[in-house]
């Protein structure tokens, strides 16, 4: 199995990433997983519009996405949230992919994550990212809000803390 794993957020420090890392490390302790993770900075383009779009066309960064989706067997994202919803630099990716195929998630296994520093752990956006997928051919498994990053993730292990947001990672996980 190719298990693709990013974080929907371009900070250096991005605690979904770390997030969605961890999560992907849990699934490659099975055996014949291969584990991918993607910089979504890898993919930077200029912010979508239809008119960047006829002068452009498909940027290569939105074909190798979309071609890196399609390649995987299952995907995490683990979603940062930005005044309650997507990051700009994430909706910009989505944007210009989804112009290449509506279908951009290709009907793979997915699980969606999100985490952030206070009380919240990003609900918001990941509700928002559950309930579109399907739309975008996103298969749903299941998905998980992380709350209080730091009280229940241990940075210096690089992994949770908190033995039941670790057993509800592991239930995600293993539909997977």
């Amino acid at each position: 199995m190719k298990l693709l794993a990013f974080a929907a957020s371009n900070s250096s420090k991005s605690i979904n990433k770390q997030l969605a890392t961890y999560a992907a490390s849990q699934v490659k302790h099975s055996n014949g997983v291969e584990v991918e993770i993607l910089d979504i900075n890898d993919y930077e383009m200029p912010l979508f519009s239809e008119d960047k779009e006829s002068q452009l066309g498909q940027p290569q960064q939105a074909k190798d996405f979309f071609a890196k989706l399609g390649q995987a067997d299952a995907i995490i994202i683990s979603f940062a949230e930005h005044n309650g919803s997507y990051t700009a630099a994430y909706k910009n990716l989505f944007d210009w992919t989804s112009r290449i195929d509506q279908n951009l998630f290709q009907n793979k296994p997915m699980i969606l994550l999100s985490t952030s520093p206070g009380p919240g752990g990003a609900a918001s956006v990941l509700a928002a990212a559950v309930g579109s997928a399907p739309y975008f051919d996103g298969n749903v498994k299941a998905s998980l809000s992380i709350p209080s990053f730091y009280d229940n993730f241990d940075m210096e292990k690089q992994q949770l803390n908190n033995a039941a947001l670790q057993d509800k990672l592991q239930s995600a996980l293993a539909l997977l």
